[in-house]
């Protein structure tokens, strides 16, 4: 895999525009405070694979949130299974509450799978007002946060000793009911964000050795950082280099999040109620 120029022209996205799927992608986006870029490609060539990446937009740009969801197993025979997740996602996008969402994703996901299929999700929401991201993780492998004002890369991670309960944070379709948590930091100019599947940590060298989180959190600290737009094409060739060249033997989804900075339109009354209503589903987008 070879850096690319076309993952430097943003698509944009528009008000409550849910955009996404499980098919090859590599592009860039442009959000309100955020810069991103996607990039997935399924196993072994195919047209669909297990891995699902997921983003949408809502309250002019006030909110938006990025979600990979990965079914466990690749190939086509999985294809199915994460297009109807997708759907599930998309009926349930509009939850204010991103533990509600992943909660009902849970127990649709559970209905459906019923061979005892399962898949991990990261569901993360920026808010433009107050840069903060907000965090759900719902068995899946944890992001990097590469924190611009210390200039250091670190797993980004529930910070708290707060009792739990029994069944917490678990992949979807293990056990109904399961409870998820959900934690924010607040995002500084500068600071990148990288989601990913566990097509990435799985990647084994020549000699079988398996990079694992501490060896991909090692490897995007070599990455240089001066122009975000080839951050995630770095990574991926970086990854390329790791396995000799050979070709991945999972899905691979990743997605980098750049933080501008930038601060919200101003909405007016009416546009404020009608992005609540869109929010809380009085409204259908």
């Amino acid at each position: 895999m070879t850096d690319t120029a076309n993952m430097t022209t943003p698509l944009t996205i528009g008000c409550m525009e849910i955009w996404g799927g499980n098919e090859a992608f590599e592009n860039a986006i442009g959000l309100r405070g955020l810069e991103a870029w996607v990039f997935s490609r399924p196993y072994g060539g195919g047209s669909l694979g297990g891995d699902i990446h997921y983003i949408s937009t809502c309250g002019h740009g006030h909110i938006a949130r990025f979600m990979i969801a990965d079914v466990a197993g690749h190939g086509p025979k999985v294809g199915p299974i994460a297009t109807e997740l997708r759907r599930l996602m998309r009926r349930n996008i509009n939850k204010l509450d991103q533990t509600r969402f992943v909660r009902a994703l849970n127990q649709e996901f559970q209905a459906f799978a019923t061979d005892g299929t399962f898949a991990t999700a990261i569901l993360t929401s920026y808010f433009a007002p107050t840069h903060d991201l907000l965090v759900c993780n719902a068995g899946h492998p944890r992001p990097m946060w590469y924190r611009a004002d210390r200039g250091t890369w670190v797993i980004l991670d529930e910070r708290t000793d707060a009792p739990r309960a029994r069944y917490t944070n678990l992949p979807l379709g293990i056990i109904d009911p399961t409870e998820y948590s959900q934690f924010s930091v607040a995002l500084s100019p500068g600071d990148l964000v990288v989601l990913h599947s566990d097509g990435l940590t799985e990647a084994r060298s020549p000699a079988g050795e398996l990079i694992g989180e501490a060896g991909l959190l090692e490897l995007v600290r070599t990455v240089d950082l001066s122009n975000p737009a080839r951050i995630a094409m770095q990574i991926v060739a970086a990854l390329d280099a790791y396995r000799g060249h050979a070709a991945p033997d999972d899905d691979f989804t990743l997605i980098v999040l750049h933080h501008t900075g930038a601060d919200p339109e101003r909405l007016t009354v009416g546009e404020w109620l009608k992005s609540a209503g869109k929010m809380l589903g009085l409204i259908r987008v």
